[in-house]
């Protein structure tokens, strides 16, 4: 879906690998500028690496940031609006999980898969939103998880709860922002490859996948073409909604 006419801007966080790459991946395809967040510095360099063309012609913009650290949220967002003049879409797909037991999870542990995977979607999307207004349209989607609405397939409890809690934190924004023209949206997908995934047994992915009702885990194109979907103007019909992409796991 080709948007040079109208070009946006789009911000994606945990865009160096699996989903996050796939997204942004597909924005710069499409002729959006694209602001890759990336927390590494050697994640965010080998990143550039592979848009050397695009950061030629000013269409790509990589920030180094823990997603974390409300202030660094800030400043990267005003950098953005003071090279490209707007954002349109936001993309909270940076996250952290562990696979520590209940009885094992301590707070620090908790305090950290809660900063980076719910308070930097709430954070962040809270500071797009002037830009967004101002135009009348924006597009929030929200990258949560099967673990948000099902529990843990194999995460933890704190990861579990922040996932659930970006559903409902896209509902929220969604019904507040509805009369500005921004949509906000939850993606759940469970069962994609990753390289997470990539380390997982053998033995134990091929269980894993009798277990999934179309026989096979999902690619991360998949994901990023809804994301798409979402994030276009075909998509301004949708807010408040949570996608499922999961094989048939989860059925509703």
């Amino acid at each position: 879906m080709m948007e040079f006419n109208d070009q946006k801007v789009a911000i994606v966080t945990g865009a160096n690998k699996g989903l996050g790459l796939a997204i942004a991946k597909n924005f710069v395809n499409e002729g959006k500028k694209t602001v890759f967040v990336i927390r590494n510095k050697e994640n965010l360099e080998q990143t550039k690496q592979l848009f050397q063309k695009e950061a030629e012609q000013d269409q790509v913009m990589f920030c180094q940031l823990d997603v974390s650290d409300i202030d660094g949220i800030q400043e990267v967002v005003s950098h953005i609006l003071s090279k490209w003049g707007r954002i349109d879409i936001l993309v909270n797909n940076a996250g952290i999980r562990f696979e520590t037991p209940i009885e094992e999870i301590h707070e620090e542990e908790w305090d950290h898969v809660l900063s980076v995977n719910l308070k930097s979607t709430f954070f962040f999307s809270q500071a797009v939103i002037p830009a967004m207004k101002e135009r009348k349209w924006g597009r929030i989607i929200n990258m949560s998880s099967f673990g948000g609405q099902a529990g843990p397939l194999t995460s933890g409890a704190h990861y579990s709860a922040s996932k659930a809690g970006q559903i409902a934190l896209s509902k929220a924004f969604a019904r507040s922002l509805a009369a500005y023209g921004i949509t906000v949206n939850a993606v759940a997908p469970a069962s994609v490859r990753t390289p997470e995934m990539d380390k997982m047994d053998p033995d134990k992915l091929a269980q894993m996948i009798e277990t999934i009702p179309l026989k096979r885990v999902g690619e991360p194109q998949e994901v990023a073409d809804l994301v798409s979907y979402l994030a276009s103007e075909s998509g301004g019909f949708t807010t408040g909604a949570t996608f499922d992409l999961n094989g048939g796991r989860l059925m509703r």
